[in-house]
């Protein structure tokens, strides 16, 4: 999928939410295996949806009408040291560069940026129960910021739940989406005739799947 029709849809959403919003949108977590190892990782299809960034560690928020910057990704820094166990990471730099973000930030600067931007806004397009540790930390926020209306600042007033605009979106597709599904599916289809033609009695569940995979 190309950068323009990952943009194509965050204007579409934006263009739904209106002026005086901000979206926000954590990327799936990292579920641990046992000890040190984790399960393969998979991206939240709503965090992916909107950005095809891949990496765990992340969120995106969406201000419309920001001048500064309407799309803002959260990231992982780069860690040369980290990166030699597990894998390459884009960066600040790459967020910006091969994801078109707008702007980008280090996770790690989140509690201290995120609610300067939820100040300024009216509406909150959230998923709440998504992200445990996100959900606390958007409660904190919001209280504090609360805290702050005798000084003039008011934040935000309303709370939608973003995964509705989301999945309401994705069951449209459009001429781009249609053909990469057409493809994954010729893909898929060639994979398990594969699959089925090397079937036979004592073949392994895992001689099965590398015939999936590498078809």
């Amino acid at each position: 999928m190309t950068n323009n029709e990952f943009k194509r849809r965050r204007t579409q959403l934006m263009r739904m939410m209106g002026p005086g919003s901000i979206a926000i949108l954590p990327s799936a977590p990292m579920v641990r295996r046992n000890r040190d190892a984790y399960y393969r990782y998979r991206q939240d299809s709503d965090f992916l949806y909107l950005t095809g960034f891949p990496e765990p560690n992340a969120v995106v928020v969406l201000i419309p009408g920001r001048k500064q910057a309407e799309y803002v990704l959260f990231c992982r820094e780069k860690d040369p040291e980290k990166e030699i166990w597990d894998g390459p990471r884009y960066g600040q730099e790459g967020a910006k560069e091969v994801f078109a973000a707008e702007d980008s930030f280090p996770i790690g600067d989140l509690d201290e940026i995120l609610p300067r931007m939820l100040e300024q806004c009216e509406r909150v397009f959230y998923a709440m129960g998504c992200s445990l540790e996100l959900d606390k930390q958007m409660s904190e926020w919001i209280s504090a910021i609360r805290e702050k209306s005798r000084t003039g600042v008011q934040g935000p007033l309303e709370f939608v739940a973003l995964d509705h605009y989301l999945h309401d979106m994705r069951l449209y597709k459009s001429r781009s989406e249609i053909k990469v599904m057409r493809d994954a599916a010729k893909i898929s289809a060639k994979a398990h005739l594969r699959a089925m033609q090397r079937c036979k009695p004592g073949l392994g569940e895992w001689q099965l799947e590398a015939e999936l995979v590498h078809a």
